[in-house]
């Protein structure tokens, strides 16, 4: 039986894919990138994880799929940009350099096709916790590490019980108001760096918080992650943009829906607060 063809987008925007960690869903976005297809793919940041790297070599060969399998759609005519993250930092002194095809800087614009300019960066920037507590990020995300292999333990548990799945993350999104705001405070730090930028919108990364929404004018949109949530952002041929989930279109019930008990920007509010 024949495959069928692969979605073909204008732009693809993917972020917060976190190789070297164990947590991230490589084989997910292989397979996402099996049935999707576009003329240029922004790596928007936090593709390669080298803060786990450093603690511990964790480097199995589905990781080493999706690095190669990006290299094949280089290869095969896909422009593919880098905008390095705060866990691949050391890819900051690299600017303008090309690795096998991808090009690799800090931002960058993108110009969609119905002529609306957005700015494209990581989003670490204006995250604190990252630039003036240093050794808080570093407790936050191992924190987040932690809480995701204990949400896991609690989701597999309620399953063998006959329980539904319940989402500690979507309980403490609407009572954690800690959070709530820090959410709301990046997207406003980052929505007016896209005014000084001159540009019509942004498009970003970091929190793992996949949206899309103006913000006084400025349409602000996160890509999420592959960790969580498993989602991308597509921008087809008419220039308007869409959230993609792996999920939707694997027909999936597997453990994308065992988020974590602390979400990443949950974690940070609270160290941001101490």
């Amino acid at each position: 039986m024949s495959l069928p063809r692969p979605r073909r987008f204008r732009t693809l925007f993917i972020s917060d894919v976190h190789l070297g960690s164990k947590p991230a869903k490589a084989d997910y976005l292989v397979d996402f990138l099996r049935h999707h297809e576009a003329d240029t793919i922004f790596l928007v940041g936090d593709i390669v994880d080298g803060w786990r790297l450093k603690r511990s070599w964790h480097w199995p060969q589905k990781h080493n799929d999706v690095v190669q399998k990006l290299l094949r759609q280089a290869r095969k005519g896909t422009k593919i940009y880098y905008i390095a993250g705060n866990h691949d930092e050391f890819l900051r002194s690299f600017q303008g350099v090309h690795f096998g095809g991808v090009v690799v800087m800090d931002r960058t614009i993108h110009e969609a096709a119905d002529g609306k300019r957005y700015l494209v960066i990581h989003g670490d920037q204006f995250d604190s916790i990252v630039h003036s507590v240093r050794w808080l990020a570093y407790l936050g995300d191992f924190a987040y590490d932690a809480s995701i292999i204990v949400n896991r333990i609690v989701a597999r548990a309620r399953r063998v019980l006959g329980m539904p799945y319940w989402s500690f993350s979507s309980w403490a999104k609407v009572r954690v108001k800690k959070a709530v705001n820090f959410i709301s405070a990046f997207q406003a730090l980052v929505a007016e760096e896209a005014r000084r930028s001159d540009v019509d919108g942004v498009i970003c990364g970091h929190i793992h918080h996949a949206t899309m929404e103006d913000i006084d004018g400025i349409r602000y949109i996160n890509t999420g992650d592959w960790v969580e949530s498993c989602t991308a952002v597509a921008e087809h041929g008419d220039g308007s943009m869409e959230i993609l989930h792996w999920r939707q279109f694997a027909g999936a019930e597997q453990e994308i829906s065992e988020r974590p008990l602390v979400p990443r920007a949950h974690a940070q509010s609270e160290y941001e607060a101490a």
